[in-house]
Formats: C-alpha cells, structure tokens, sequence
C-alpha cells in the first residue's frame, strides 16, 4: 500500500467523529478551569474569596482567546471559567467542534500557566445555540451563577475566619435562603451590595471602536482612523439590561 491509500484509509478513521456546528446556530465556547480549586488554594494561595492577581489572569487569558484567530464577538470570565461568543459568520477549521474545543483549551491553558508561572490547565465545551434568545439566557444564567458563586464564597470563608472547618462552614450553609446568607455576612459587617461588582457580575470583553490621530507624511496632513480594541467592562448591568444587551450585541454582528 503506498503513502497516498494509506492517508486516504487513515483519514477516515481519523474525521470518524467529527461534529461540525451548523451555520445556521448560534455558538458560545465554555472554557472551564480542571482542579483549581487546588491550584488556587493550595499551589499560588491566593485570597480568598477573590484575588487580583487570579482575576487579571483570566481576564488577560479572555484577551488572548479573543485575539488567537477565531472571530469573537465578547468573552465573559466569573470564577474560573470563560465564555466565549462567536461572530455568526465564523467559520474557523469549518465550525469543527475537536478543532474548537482542542485549540481553546491548549490556548487558555498555555497563556494561564505563563501567567501564574505553574502549570494550569482547561477543558472546553462548546455550546450550539438555536437564536438570539437562547444566547441572551446562556448569558444571563451565567451572570446569575456567578451572583450565587460569589455570596456563597463570601459567606462560607466568613464562616471560615470564625474557626469553623471546611465541612462545618459547607454544613451551615446548605439549603439556607439568600436573605439568611446576606444577613450573616451582614453580621459580619459585610455588605453584599457593596462588594465590588466584577465579584458579583462577573467580567465583561468586547470590541469598541476608538478613533486614533495620526499623521500622514505623504499629504503632511494629521488624519483620523478608526480602529478596533477590547474593552473591559468590571461593571457589567444585570438582568434584563444586560440579556438585552448581549443580544444586541450577537444580532448586530
């Protein structure tokens, strides 16, 4: 068998599971942090519940997964995950979600472990979509993740700097209301409502037009351009306003 039968029968094993998303749908990429919790805790020791430091690094890494080729329309960051949506005329290695999902997850796992100078490591999902509603509830559920996220964290390390052990503070807050979790943070003389946004909204990256002066030595005239860059919004609306805006945002693309 020469070289060309032997690629031609080994590439169909090789695309046998291929899945390609339809141009037709709507695609988001969920890009999630594998074992931080240790890497967070145990390996750097960041603050908790919420360090600068872990913050810029996976707001950095949103910004390099925006610029590595695929065309992104906005990429949201709560926690240790990342959400990525697509232009509706993306159509990168053909929409193929091994291509996608590989890529995504090696990307942010390499610009993360440069930052945080130890090996981190992500895997990646991705999230057809059938319309522009859906995309605003994708959107919107994962505000609302990192809503609850961030006043569980808040009050369970709380309850951890009273003396209580990790299975104590998990214990005392199971099945509790969120007017019992504000209220013990309140006891604590923490006002949920006025933590910094991002730890409760979520982080927010997207293009905005700038226009930039320049000079043209050809004509010795000063000329504008317009020129693209990323926006970090560490103050994102909630609810309504923001699902409404995510929308805009995927139907005016």
């Amino acid at each position: 068998m020469n070289f060309e039968q032997l690629d031609e029968k080994m590439r169909r094993f090789e695309k046998s599971l291929d899945q390609v998303i339809w141009p037709e749908l709507y695609l988001v990429v969920r890009v999630d942090g594998r074992n931080f919790t240790r890497l967070t805790k145990e390996i750097c020791e960041f603050e908790a519940p919420f360090d600068l430091r872990f913050r810029d690094g996976m707001v950095g890494t949103v910004r390099h997964l925006m610029e590595c080729g695929f065309r992104i329309l906005y990429g949201y960051t709560q926690s240790d995950e990342i959400s990525l949506l697509f232009h509706p005329d993306d159509n990168t290695f053909g929409r193929k979600t091994r291509k996608i999902n590989s890529i995504l997850a090696g990307e942010a796992s390499a610009y993360m472990s440069l930052q945080l100078g130890v090996p981190a490591c992500f895997d990646c999902r991705v999230v057809p979509l059938p319309n522009l509603e859906c995309v605003g509830d994708y959107f919107a559920w994962r505000q609302e993740d990192a809503h609850r996220n961030s006043l569980n964290a808040h009050c369970y390390w709380a309850l951890r700097r009273k003396g209580l052990s990790a299975g104590e503070a998990t214990a005392e807050l199971e099945g509790k209301s969120v007017s019992y979790k504000n209220e013990l943070l309140f006891r604590e003389e923490i006002n949920f409502n006025d933590l910094p946004v991002w730890q409760k909204r979520g982080i927010g990256l997207y293009y905005a037009v700038h226009e930039k002066k320049g000079f043209n030595p050809v004509s010795g005239q000063e000329e504008r351009a317009e020129r693209k860059q990323i926006e970090v919004n560490m103050a994102l609306e909630m609810g309504e306003a923001y699902r409404d805006w995510i929308c805009r945002l995927a139907g005016q693309a």
